[in-house]
C-alpha cells in the first residue's frame, strides 16, 4: 500500500539472453496526497520503468554480493549480466 512518506525503488529491466536484467534507475516517493515524484538518476532505452517498495539496504558482505549496482531485497534471485 502506498502511503505518505514511502520510498519507492524505480527500475529498468532489460531482457537479455540470460534473463532480466535489472538496472536501478531512481527513486520515486510518495506524497500526502497520494501522487508520487519520481526521481530519475538514468532514462531507459525502452521508455518502460519499473516501481516497487524499497527495501532496507543489507550489509552486501554478507547477503552474497549486489555487485556494481547493488540489489534491492527479493531481487538476489534475478540473474544479472552485462556489468562487470
Amino acid at each position: 500500500m502506498l502511503t505518505a512518506g514511502k520510498r519507492l525503488a524505480v527500475f529498468s529491466i532489460r531482457e537479455g539472453k540470460g534473463g532480466s536484467i535489472w538496472v536501478r534507475a531512481g527513486s520515486a516517493f510518495v506524497n500526502k496526497d497520494g501522487s508520487l515524484n519520481v526521481l530519475l538518476d538514468v532514462l531507459p532505452l525502452d521508455g518502460k520503468l519499473h516501481v516497487r517498495e524499497a527495501a532496507e539496504k543489507r550489509d552486501t558482505a554478507q547477503a552474497g554480493g549486489g555487485g556494481r549496482y547493488g540489489m534491492e531485497g527479493g531481487l538476489d534471485s534475478l540473474p544479472v549480466g552485462g556489468h562487470s
